[in-house]
């Protein structure tokens, strides 16, 4: 089997094992659409869109296009998009983070993950159809059948990226319909002035005690690298925003929860050109870009918009461009001749971020730390307000992002805070708002996945709680997701190890008992940066996993209509200390950086093997250690006595005991598993 067959076959696997996890059918709920009532029956929070498709359509026909592909991101290729470049959510009501959209004279679609299909119920109207996959693949069948040959399919070659323009392409090649790009952007047409403004605010330097290194020492070592390279690039395109931000030490607040900016830049042997709204920069910013002009080290102040002009230009002399495929729209990339491109998924910048040097690390563990504090002091106010029924999940959102407010250093929150209670949680990606929003009860459980932005990291943490009396299935499922996370945490494993290859570990105990959930395993994290930051992670597309890389682990379970699950934490990747070293590169582990403890109410010991329970005594021991001075610091008394109660260490009892020999055969059956994957992964 081939490594695509065989990563195909496998992510089928894990969103269709479990059987519980369809949807239940919407006649049975009130909180989404129902389109085979007459008339059609659709939730409060849904969109009327029958206004904006026949204006796109209109446009669509001046412009001789029968179908019309909408995406999710902007011309960065950013998940989190500033709201002038919610097209996909303008155009349709949903909101998630992830879609595709698209319209033709007479139908309408929407593509989106297992996340978010609860939630689209939710916003759509009866004018879309849902589509429950991302498969590109399935898109081209759906245009197929909905577009007669000799049609025209278009988009906005700058919203797709140079590996999602090829994939469109490949699956309507052959078929008698065209796909033609369309600079023009439709929907922004269609939008016309509602559509919201660019952004102006200030773009700023990160204090230097916040940065791993000087911008010019990062530029040195980028050089470095195409010095080295066997193909000697004579420059690099950076078109993700992280990319530059990173690269330069700036920031900005042209996305929602993100501290980036639009801009490009073009790194050369000789030259640097960062492409953005000059006049937003500040003096120090300004300064600092130019300390060193002229000469190699001084950067070029360009216009945001003037980047592929400029790049055309570049690439008419003897030049060989170095570029991530990922985040290179087909835009920018179709004015590089072919013989002078060198393509990687990620360029090196993107690479060289993922990394985190010394400095980097204990910037992030000192923001991980403040954040327990914050999430801390909020589980604690929950346990004396949820009682009193005083507390909805819109005011729990408010609260925690006030708490994190309160730490030094900080930025706001790092997303938008989920906070989700009984069935709300069943959808992974929920959010609350004023206008709706559930009460917190003593009977239902509660998740609560929220991170912070703060000038030395970015957190995400999830803990999911119960006040209550939890039933037996939601105490098994929650310890099986917890045994998930500390299966996954405590695991050694070889250097140049791939996440998707170990990502199982986080799952097993769930499998056991035919369970399972539908989203990633983890994601990468910055430094006051993205909360998903790539290219680190446990998908297919992530790259292996290094020393120095930081990632979440977040296994979940969700039960929908009923309940919902997740423990997440971030974790580094660090060099593991077993009892024989490697000649070569020592093996890798993780060191969990996320510091609060989980909750105790929701634990079946029965469930934990004695390593398992070992384990959570040692990180309750440096969650104590860690996160306790740092209550008496700030003089929290009461949140100090709460850690000492959730973090008193588990017995090692019998009944722990005993599990033993059933975790060592799942242990094997999972190894076997594992064998397999690799072999296939490998033919």
């Amino acid at each position: 089997m081939r490594p695509a067959q065989w990563v195909a076959a496998w992510v089928l696997l894990l969103h269709g094992c479990a059987a519980d996890q369809l949807p239940q059918a919407a006649s049975a709920r009130t909180d989404v659409r129902d389109c085979s009532t007459d008339p059609p029956y659709l939730p409060p929070t849904a969109t009327n869109t029958t206004a904006r498709l026949a204006a796109l359509r209109d446009t669509m026909r001046a412009h001789g296009v029968h179908a019309y592909i909408v995406p999710s991101t902007d011309a960065h290729m950013s998940e989190y998009i500033a709201e002038r470049d919610a097209r996909l959510g303008w155009l349709t009501g949903f909101t998630g983070s992830a879609g595709t959209g698209v319209v033709t004279q007479d139908k309408a679609a929407l593509w989106t993950d297992s996340r978010y299909w609860t939630q689209a119920e939710r916003q759509l109207d009866c004018n879309w159809e849902l589509q429950r996959t991302t498969w590109i693949e399935s898109i081209g069948l759906w245009i197929l059948e909905a577009v007669p040959v000799g049609g025209i399919v278009s988009l906005d070659p700058f919203l797709f990226s140079i590996d999602t323009w090829n994939s469109y392409s490949q699956a309507l090649q052959g078929s008698g319909r065209t796909l033609v790009p369309i600079e023009t952007n439709l929907v922004d047409q269609v939008w016309g002035d509602e559509r919201p403004s660019s952004p102006s605010s200030t773009i700023y330097s990160l204090p230097e005690a916040f940065t791993g290194s000087r911008w010019q020492e990062k530029v040195a070592g980028i050089r470095q690298q195409m010095e080295q390279h066997i193909r000697r690039p004579t420059a690099v395109l950076l078109s993700g925003l992280e990319e530059t931000a990173w690269l330069f030490n700036l920031r900005g607040d042209d996305i929602p929860y993100n501290p980036v900016f639009y801009s490009y830049t073009l790194l050369t042997n000789t030259n640097i050109s960062l492409f953005v709204d000059k006049r937003r920069l500040s003096e120090a910013a300004r300064g600092s870009l130019q300390a060193d002009c002229p000469g190699p080290l001084c950067v070029e102040l360009q216009e945001y918009g003037q980047a592929r002009a400029h790049l055309h230009r570049y690439a008419q002399g003897n030049v060989t461009i170095w570029l991530g495929t990922e985040y290179t729209t087909y835009g920018l990339y179709g004015v590089i001749p072919q013989e002078k491109l060198l393509e990687d998924s990620y360029s090196p910048v993107m690479m060289a971020k993922a990394v985190k040097n010394a400095k980097e690390q204990e910037l992030l563990r000192a923001a991980h730390l403040r954040d327990a504090v914050a999430v801390i002091q909020y589980l604690l106010w929950l346990e004396k307000m949820v009682p009193q029924g005083q507390v909805d999940e819109f005011s729990g959102a408010q609260h925690i992002d006030m708490l994190r407010r309160a730490q030094e250093h900080s930025r706001g929150p790092s997303f938008q805070s989920i906070s989700a209670s009984g069935l709300n949680a069943a959808l992974a990606h929920y959010s609350p708002s004023n206008g709706s929003s559930r009460k917190l009860s003593v009977d239902e459980m509660y998740l609560s996945d929220t991170g912070g932005q703060y000038l030395d990291g970015t957190t995400d943490i999830t803990r999911t709680v119960h006040w209550g009396v939890p039933t037996p299935l939601q105490k098994e499922a929650y310890t099986r997701v917890l045994m998930g996370n500390i299966d996954l945490s405590r695991l050694v494993f070889p250097p140049n190890t791939a996440g998707r290859t170990v990502e199982s570990f986080a799952r097993r105990a769930l499998w056991d008992v035919g369970l399972n959930y539908g989203h990633g395993t983890g994601h990468g994290i910055g430094n006051f940066l993205s909360v998903h930051e790539w290219p680190v992670g446990f998908q297919s597309n992530n790259v292996p996993l290094a020393a120095g890389m930081f990632t979440s682990i977040e296994p979940g379970y969700y039960r929908d209509g009923e309940f919902g699950i997740r423990i997440e934490d971030v974790a580094l990747v660090v060099e593991a200390q077993t009892k024989h070293q490697s000649k070569e590169k020592p093996f890798l582990t993780f060191e969990v950086v996320s510091l609060v403890p989980y909750d105790r109410n929701l634990i079946d010991l029965s469930l934990l093997s004695p390593e398992q329970i070992r384990y959570l005594n040692t990180y309750y021991e440096t969650i104590r250690a860690r996160v306790g001075p740092e209550l008496q610091r700030q003089r929290l008394e009461e949140e100090y006595r709460w850690l000492q109660r959730s973090t008193e260490p588990f017995p090692l009892g019998s009944a722990a005991t005993a599990t033993a020999a059933t975790a060592t055969l799942g242990t094997l059956a999972l190894a076997s598993l594992f064998s397999a994957l690799l072999a296939g992964l490998q033919a």
